[in-house]
């Protein structure tokens, strides 16, 4: 979770009052945040150091700073400003705030007109005006930090969106956000006293930049880079790495324009919004911000910012039930107030209406307004109650005889490997000369890249891959895996159209085959799994013995030729236990081998573990087939 710097002195005269730091903590504890550390400037740089006479520590300051450990998904309180406001809101300092767009009638609105080729490297952008804004030290310093938290929150390192904040008397609108060749961008970026192409500049911060180099992987190799411009053609910004030195903001400015551009756009609203609501309050009408019209690359015309609240109805049953209390539908209300959410009872006290403001991005659930009145009402006050029911915990019987598989086949010799679940269809299908219907496995929408376009129904692809790309490995290599595939299932076998199946899988490759090391594999995994082997087993003791676990079984287990194109011809077969298909072994085709990038021959073994989830009876234990098994 994100950890906020304050200093002590300023909040506490935004608190309206001072704290002990037992008092601060306590109240941070109410409301869910936490006091991780009290230090200073010069503690820290001391600590950095190692050292007391270190030549910045004489510039440090010795004022006392609270570390505050925020909620990973509170970005309004990732400043002073909104921890100073939730917690005067809790306290009712202060009524709820209520956060407007400016009037612009008889006003000609700020434009920002987006080009059709942003579409190629970053093609949101969104835009506000905070005008009338008073700087100090203090609050432009929270104003810069705040975006810095952004940038490594939310914003994931600017690759979802990046912030541009520039003086509004510096630049002229209407805007235009283009994207252009790099040799074409020709500005003077912060903190520079020279010129340099879009090119160029990446290059000299991957050379001399430690905090910037990091950003420019987002953009290098793009054909294109986004750039923000002005009426002029004065560059802006060159998101997501910098600003222009032109519009940089100052203690001077006055009017503050706002843009951040973005590849997620729900993620660039939530972003201005919470620079826009936090800062709005050092306006010259607080917590008015005046809107911007951004025109898309199809000309259709956006208002940002959208400061409205949002309508949710909970029910307080739900509210009571889950919180252990019995509270009427106003005094709910009356909590939610606490918590800068507005709420009024509905007629009949079964529900409480609930709008939610543009700061609390948080709450998209009923559970998140019942979390707010547990903490608006005081876990501390919460009744202790003995529960009505006793569980107990225990490893479930399917991961629990993975467990013991696992350790099985790595004492036989072979080395685990971990791979991804979802995949590409090539792999999970043309790689392993099977054919793809396009309805036997469950497909991802909207995937962010190639390689994650369905969840596998195999798990035979992952290790090919992970052997593949371990070339310099030494022979033989053996590599299994025990983990879920996912299976396109009727209605009737499940609701949501999917189930999962624990299944292994493990590979030999030599300069050999190896067919019989993997056929060896399947019979020591099936007796340490208690399943008997089918057919003559010579002397009459153990004849007699295999009989009666055969008897207790209800069969055993077998292998019969198969036609699977991922193994070769006539060196594979199906294993069957109780007469029921449950995996198949043999040797790799070489045309699998060379798609996966495997210079060596390969056998494998791929087995369905659910069936064999029994206990010494021989009697199913739960698994992802426990309903179908019962049901037969």
């Amino acid at each position: 979770m994100p950890i906020v710097s304050v200093g002590r002195d300023k909040l506490f005269k935004a608190l309206g009052r001072s704290y002990t730091e037992d008092e601060f903590q306590t109240l941070c504890f109410e409301y869910g945040i936490e006091l991780d550390d009290v230090t200073s400037e010069k503690e820290l740089l001391q600590k950095e150091h190692q050292s007391s006479g270190h030549a910045d520590l004489k510039d440090a300051s010795d004022e006392v700073l609270y570390k505050i450990d925020i909620p990973a998904n509170r970005y309004d309180m990732l400043c002073l400003e909104g921890i100073a406001r939730a917690l005067n809101i809790f306290n009712r300092r202060i009524p709820d705030v209520q956060y407007r767009l400016a009037d612009m009638t008889g006003k000609k609105r700020l434009q920002m007109t987006v080009k059709p080729e942003t579409v190629l490297v970053r093609p949101f952008i969104v835009c506000a005006v905070l005008r009338g804004v008073k700087f100090d030290v203090a609050n432009y310093k929270s104003f810069i930090d705040l975006q810095d938290k952004l940038h490594q929150n939310l914003c994931r390192q600017r690759s979802l969106v990046a912030i541009g904040t520039h003086d509004l008397g510096m630049i002229q609108g209407p805007f235009t956000y283009e994207a252009l060749p790099p040799e074409e961008i020709e500005f003077v970026p912060l903190k520079q006293t020279k010129s340099f192409n879009g090119a160029t500049l990446l290059q000299h911060y991957l050379d001399h930049d430690i905090k910037l180099r990091k950003f420019v992987p987002i953009i290098h190799k793009s054909i294109v880079y986004p750039v923000v411009l002005d009426a002029k053609r004065t560059v802006l910004s060159l998101p997501p790495i910098i600003n222009g030195a032109h519009s940089a903001i100052t203690l001077q400015t006055r009017d503050v324009f706002i843009e951040c551009t973005a590849t997620d756009l729900a993620k660039a609203r939530i972003v201005l919004n919470t620079v826009c609501t936090m800062f709005s309050e050092y306006c010259s009408q607080p917590f008015e911000v005046e809107p911007v019209e951004v025109i898309d690359s199809f000309g259709e015309a956006t208002v940002y910012p959208d400061v409205s609240s949002r309508a949710m109805q909970v029910d307080t049953h739900y509210i009571n039930s889950c919180i252990g209390v019995n509270l009427k539908a106003d005094k709910i209300a009356e909590l939610l107030s606490r918590m800068a959410l507005s709420a009024k009872p509905s007629q009949d006290g079964k529900a409480v209406s609930v709008m939610v403001p543009p700061t609390r991005t948080d709450v998209l659930h009923a559970c998140d307004v019942m979390e707010d009145v547990a903490i608006a009402y005081g876990y501390n006050h919460l009744a202790w109650t003995v529960p009505q029911t006793v569980t107990l915990g225990r490893e479930q019987p399917l991961n629990q005889l993975c467990e013991l598989v696992r350790l099985e086949v790595a004492m036989a010799g072979w080395t685990e490997v971990l791979t991804w679940a979802l995949c590409s269809r090539a792999e999970n299908f043309g790689d392993l000369l099977r054919a793809d219907d396009g309805q036997s496995a469950v497909s991802v929408g909207n995937p962010a890249t190639l390689e994650f376009e369905v969840c596998r129904t195999t798990l035979l692809s992952g290790v090919l891959k992970t052997l593949g790309a371990s070339k310099d490995a030494p022979l033989p290599v053996k590599l299994f895996e025990v983990s879920d595939v996912v299976l396109v299932a009727p209605v009737e076998e499940s609701q949501v159209g999917a189930v999962n199946r624990r299944r292994l899988v493990a590979i030999y490759c030599n300069r050999e085959s190896g067919f019989e090391i993997i056929h060896g594999l399947l019979n020591r995994v099936m007796e340490v799994l208690g399943v008997p082997l089918l057919g003559d087993f010579g002397q009459a003791k153990d004849e007699r013995a295999h009989q009666r676990q055969s008897a207790l079984y209800g069969g055993g287990y077998e292998w019969k030729p198969s036609t699977d194109p991922t193994f070769f011809p006539g060196r594979q077969a199906q294993v069957l236990a109780k007469g029921r298909p449950v995996g198949q072994f043999g040797i790799i085709h070489p045309r699998v081998l060379q798609n996966f990038d495997i210079n060596f021959p390969v056998s494998a073994l791929e087995l369905d573990l659910e069936p064999f989830c029994f206990d010494q009876g021989y009697n199913p234990l739960p698994t992802h087939l426990y309903a179908k098994q019962m049901e037969q």
